[in-house]
């Protein structure tokens, strides 16, 4: 008879320690969860809300329109392709740079009169 209690014992004490075991799992995933979301929310979203940004406001981009580069230079486009814009840099009407639309940081409409 005390084989049998003892025997009983051992198996309740095995099914706690599985079930602490699962617990430990279940509590890991919740944390791996947490943080996949806190950078998705903190580091991913926002990048691509950028992206979107900038991707606009290269495809509204026209000629005419003043442009500040990735290098702080000012110009002003005056031709656009598909990847390339051409831009004319200062007074001197013969400094034309063809560069990449990537390279443009910001831009300002041209004002039509």
């Amino acid at each position: 008879m005390n084989f049998y209690l003892l025997t009983d014992a051992a198996a309740s004490a095995d099914a706690s320690a599985t079930a602490g075991a699962g617990g430990g799992i279940m509590l890991l995933l919740f944390y791996v969860v947490i943080i996949g979301g806190a950078m998705y929310f903190m580091a991913i979203r926002p990048q691509k809300k950028e992206q979107k940004r900038i991707n606009a406001m290269l495809a509204e981009m026209s000629v005419g329109d003043a442009i500040v580069t990735t290098s702080g230079f000012y110009g002003v486009v005056i031709d656009i392709t598909d990847e390339d814009v051409i831009v004319e840099f200062g007074s001197n009407k013969n400094c034309r740079i063809p560069m990449r639309k990537s390279a443009i940081a910001e831009v300002e409409k041209a004002v039509e009169q």
